[in-house]
């Protein structure tokens, strides 16, 4: 005999309805084996896989899949309410409200004195003013969120950049610390230094390889690496977003070669390299 649950299925909107199917995915008497056996760190590489799948739809153009994709991410923000909601710790509501006041917070020009209410007065401010009173809000937050960390926190001492993820991947991290850095001006006014910062970076690498010295190198090419990341921020390029079109264009003129290759009955074992080379140079030509 099945036990009748107020499911919340008939809620008035689809998100209401979203997380009622969510709460009796982890009722402990009727729910989901897998869904009950997940804690919040455990959620986390399927978050990150969402988030890469929902750029992949995007950089695809492809707004069907991008609706699908959207749909997975905000479901594992449902399923991190639900569990913290178990935990007495906050609910999908929470999250909702903080985000609200956040950006209301942080939207002065377009919500004056922090009042919805007062939403369509004109305000004259520029693009670039908005960025700098952002910047200049999520310090006061920081300063906030400093003071309630208590005694400990002021005795452990604090940085400027502790509250940069760790978990961040290597290459945002690196950009979010360096933009952070330069909020106090510890950065270049200019691109030209940044140029000639890397190709010193590239000759000390190739000081590194030349002594053999595995651990050298491996340092040596991550300052390459950061340097990097510090051009295209210079140059307002998301690295991430340059280094995945690279991946894309490697990808298809990869794939160009291997058809080239195929229609003459060879191989990649069967080309030398020489021969490769003029490939990828047709290649080239031959894709966008």
């Amino acid at each position: 005999m099945s036990t009748v649950i107020d499911d919340g299925l008939d809620a008035p909107t689809a998100v209401d309805r979203l997380i009622a199917i969510m709460t009796m995915l982890r009722d402990k008497q009727h729910g989901c084996p897998w869904d009950l056996e997940q804690t919040i760190k455990s959620l986390l590489p399927y978050t990150i896989e969402e988030v890469y799948e929902v750029a992949d739809a995007i950089e695809n153009n492809d707004l069907v899949e991008l609706e699908d994709e959207l749909g997975d991410l905000l479901l594992q923000i449902i399923f991190y309410a639900q569990i913290a909601k178990e935990q007495g710790a906050f609910d999908f509501q929470d999250i909702a409200t903080a985000i609200s006041d956040k950006l209301v917070r942080r939207h002065p020009h377009v919500f004056p004195n922090g009042d919805v209410q007062q939403f369509g007065i004109e305000q004259d401010i520029s693009a670039q003013q908005v960025v700098v009173n952002w910047e200049a809000i999520k310090e006061l937050e920081r300063e906030e969120k400093r003071k309630k960390g208590g005694k400990q926190a002021a005795q452990e001492g604090e940085s400027l950049l502790d509250d940069v993820p760790r978990a961040l991947p290597a290459m945002e991290r690196a950009r979010k610390l360096q933009k952070r850095a330069a909020q106090v001006g510890f950065d270049w006014a200019e691109i030209a230094p940044v140029l000639a910062k890397l190709k010193e970076e590239v000759a000390e690498f190739e000081e590194a390889l030349a002594s053999g010295n595995l651990e050298r190198m491996s340092d040596e090419l991550g300052d390459v690496l950061f340097t990097a990341i510090n051009l295209a921020r210079h140059s307002n390029i998301e690295p991430e977003v340059a280094l995945r079109s690279t991946n894309r264009r490697f990808e298809t003129r990869f794939k160009w070669i291997e058809v080239a290759l195929l229609a003459q009955g060879k191989a990649f074992k069967d080309a030398n390299l020489e021969e490769l080379d003029a490939l990828w140079d047709q290649a080239k030509e031959n894709c966008l």
